[in-house]
Order: C-alpha cells, then sequence, then structure tokens
C-alpha cells in the first residue's frame, strides 16, 4: 500500500514538472516571438579583407629650421604663426639684433683706426725711405770726394796724401754703415708695416663676421609648407615647451620644420600578427578625425623592417605603416590623429553581417535568424572576418539575424 502511495506521488510529481517545463518553454518561444531584439540585415556585395591600424599625419619630407651657428646671445623676438603657410624665402624667426649691430659698429670704428694707423706707418717708411737715400747719395758723394783727394798724392806733400787716404777710408766706413742703417730702416718699416697690415686684415675679418651675424638674425623658409615649432628643452624634457617669443636658443639649436604638404602621409601602428599579410602597393581607404566626412584613398608604400619602441606607458613594440594619400588636401596638416583599412583582398558578392551578429555554439559559427515564431539558430561558414564585419555563406541576402543571443536577451526580461 505504501509503495503504490508513493508511486503515485512520484508520478505526479513528474507529471507537474513536466507540465512546469512545458508552460515555461511555450512562455519563452512566445515571449522570444513577441520581443523586439537589435537586429541587422545580411548585405550582399564586395567584401573587403581589411587590416585596420591607427597612426597620425607626417610629411615624408620636411626641412628643419636650426638657430644660425657662431652667433652669440640669441634671443627671439618675433616668430611666424604656428601652422601657418609659407613659401621658400619668407621670414620665419627673428632673433635680437642690437647685440650684433653694436659689434658691427665697434668693429667698424676699430677698422678705421687700424686703417689710419697703416696709413700712417706708409707715410712714415716712404719719409725714413727718402731721408735714407739722401743720406746713402751724401756718403757716397763725400767717399767719392776723399777718393779724389788721396789721388793727388804725387802732387802733394806725404802727409796731406796720409790724410787723404785717411779720410778716404772714414768715408768707406760711413757709406757702409748707412748702408746697414738704410736697410734696417727699410726692414723695421716693412715689419711695422705687415703688424699694422695684419690688425687692419683682422678687423676687417671682424667686422666681415659682425655682418654676417648681422644678417643672420633673421632665418628665412628654406621650403615651401607649414611651419611647426619644435620643443625648447633647455629647461629640461618634462619642461619641454615649443618655441616662443622670448625664448633664448643656443647656436645651431632646431627651432622649426617646414614639412612638405605634398608628401605628407599615414604613419600607422601595424601588430606583428598582421605584418606578414601586407604587400607594398595594396590600397587602402584613410579616415582623418578631424575630417569624418571624408575618406581618402591611399596605397601601402612602405613597412618598417623591425619594430619600433613607442614612447608611452606600458611599453610596446610594433612595425609602423608607410601610407600615401592618393590626392592630399591642403586642410591636412601634420599630427592629425587617422585610422587606415589596408585591402588585403576582395571578395565579390559575398554576403556579410555585422561581427556582432555572429556567435559560436557547440564550436559552430551561427546566426540567430528573425522568423515568423522567433530567432531560430542557423549554422554558418566563415569565408573572410574583419574587425566590424564578417562574410559567411549559409544565408540569403536580405536575411534579418540578431545582434544579442536571444536566450540572454529574454532571461533580462
Amino acid at each position: 500500500m505504501k509503495r503504490r502511495r508513493a508511486r503515485r506521488w512520484i508520478i505526479l510529481l513528474l507529471l507537474t514538472a513536466a507540465s512546469a517545463g512545458a508552460f515555461a518553454w511555450f512562455k519563452m518561444r512566445k515571449v522570444q516571438a513577441a520581443t523586439e531584439l537589435p537586429s541587422a540585415k545580411a548585405r550582399k556585395g564586395e567584401f573587403l579583407v581589411l587590416v585596420r591600424c591607427r597612426g597620425d599625419l607626417a610629411a615624408a619630407r620636411s626641412v628643419q629650421i636650426n638657430a644660425p651657428l657662431r652667433v652669440p646671445d640669441l634671443q627671439i623676438v618675433w616668430l611666424a604663426p604656428a601652422s601657418s603657410d609659407v613659401k621658400e624665402g619668407d621670414a620665419v624667426i627673428r632673433f635680437d639684433h642690437s647685440t650684433a649691430q653694436q659689434a658691427v659698429n665697434e668693429h667698424t670704428a676699430s677698422l678705421r683706426q687700424a686703417q689710419a694707423n697703416l696709413d700712417q706707418a706708409v707715410a712714415q717708411a716712404k719719409i725714413t725711405a727718402e731721408g735714407d737715400k739722401l743720406d746713402l747719395a751724401k756718403s757716397e758723394y763725400d767717399l767719392e770726394k776723399a777718393r779724389l783727394e788721396a789721388s793727388k798724392q804725387s802732387i802733394v806733400s806725404e802727409i796731406q796724401g796720409e790724410e787723404s787716404k785717411i779720410d778716404a777710408k772714414v768715408a768707406e766706413e760711413k757709406l757702409t754703415a748707412e748702408k746697414a742703417l738704410t736697410e734696417l730702416h727699410r726692414k723695421s718699416d716693412e715689419a711695422k708695416i705687415a703688424s699694422l697690415t695684419r690688425l687692419r686684415d683682422q678687423e676687417q675679418n671682424e667686422l666681415e663676421i659682425a655682418k654676417d651675424q648681422l644678417t643672420r638674425m633673421e632665418v628665412k623658409s628654406p621650403g615651401t609648407g607649414v611651419v611647426t615649432y619644435l620643443n625648447n628643452t633647455s629647461q629640461g624634457w618634462l619642461n619641454a615647451q615649443p618655441y616662443k617669443v622670448g625664448d633664448h636658443a643656443f647656436p645651431g639649436a632646431p627651432i622649426a620644420e617646414v614639412p612638405d604638404l605634398s608628401t605628407i602621409r599615414l604613419e600607422a601602428k601595424v601588430e606583428e600578427v598582421d605584418r606578414g599579410k601586407l604587400q607594398l602597393g595594396f590600397d587602402g581607404l584613410v579616415r582623418i578625425d578631424a575630417l569624418p566626412e571624408k575618406t581618402w584613398t591611399a596605397k601601402l608604400n612602405g613597412v618598417s623592417p623591425l619594430t619600433e619602441q613607442a614612447f608611452e606607458w606600458p611599453p610596446s613594440r610594433s612595425f609602423k605603416a608607410y601610407i600615401a594619400l592618393d590626392h592630399p588636401t591642403p586642410q591636412l596638416r601634420p599630427g592629425m590623429n587617422a585610422s587606415a583599412d589596408i585591402i588585403l583582398s576582395r571578395i565579390p558578392d559575398a554576403i556579410s553581417i555585422p561581427a556582432k551578429g555572429l556567435f559560436t555554439d557547440k564550436g559552430k559559427p551561427i546566426v540567430y535568424l528573425q522568423t515568423k515564431t522567433g530567432y531560430e539558430p542557423r549554422v554558418v561558414t566563415i569565408q573572410a572576418r574583419n574587425p566590424d564585419e564578417v562574410a559567411v555563406k549559409g544565408l540569403d541576402a536580405g536575411s534579418l539575424i540578431a545582434l544579442v543571443e536571444p536566450e540572454k536577451q529574454v532571461a533580462k526580461k
């Protein structure tokens, strides 16, 4: 008797559980059919297999503007506006020229004084040379006269003859001394003139240097493009800021650069897993954050052979792709953030769905296809995958698929 009652209770409990499960399943299907889930249509058309990357614009060719060399006390008093268009030969930077102008004035005065000293020395040398010439001529005359008197020895007394010989000897020694003195004066004047000439030439060189420094106080653009100012690191890397009016620069310091906008391109980071997929010449689509309304066509024209260290935290290393824009426009500027889709291949007439609409069931890719009674799981085959879209087989164009799993959505309800 007790066994029969237990069996009845067990059967009753099983029937109750089955009825509750059937009711819950029916209710879930009913709610599932009535629930409006986020959905999207399967699209038929060309599917682009992409590698997506991000980076910023940079000019492949740019010219750097440096502070002039061998010019002391460089202080900026004027700068062309940052990011302004400049042409070759336009003024970009002006330094304080007061010190250079003062040096020009001082060396001009010193040059005039040196030239006056030289002219005076040359004139005095001419006077000395003329005096020595006259003295030498007189000594030669006295010698000839003494020789003439000595030649009369045979017709004069012996004493007079000896005196004439002595006078001739003295006149000859005097002539020799006069020649030595003349040569001494000549050498002395030549040395003095040479010394003053060197001083004059030195002042001339100093003046030319000062004038050259004065002309370098204005730095002009060596090319056509947009001027961008580099950071002034004189106060340390942590306090580095772009150069501004009032800053001092050491000779030869890099102050600005003028990138050639006709060579602007996107320099983007590429992950190592995507590096082997890329080949030069691949087409690309570039979208610039500051100009979202337009998409630029481009081509991949370079990939770095080695990874590059990024100055960020946490540290990372990645390859760099160089993507040239087909038709760069004047509003593009270096430093603009942008993203690029490099096209690896094209699949014509492919059925594509959003990546959010693809799920996995027992290791197989599925989608939830909307029907009259609800959402049915449908097994599909993946042809290609992108960050946003997936090309699949097993769906018809225009099919409506859910972007969330129906069971989870119903559970939230």
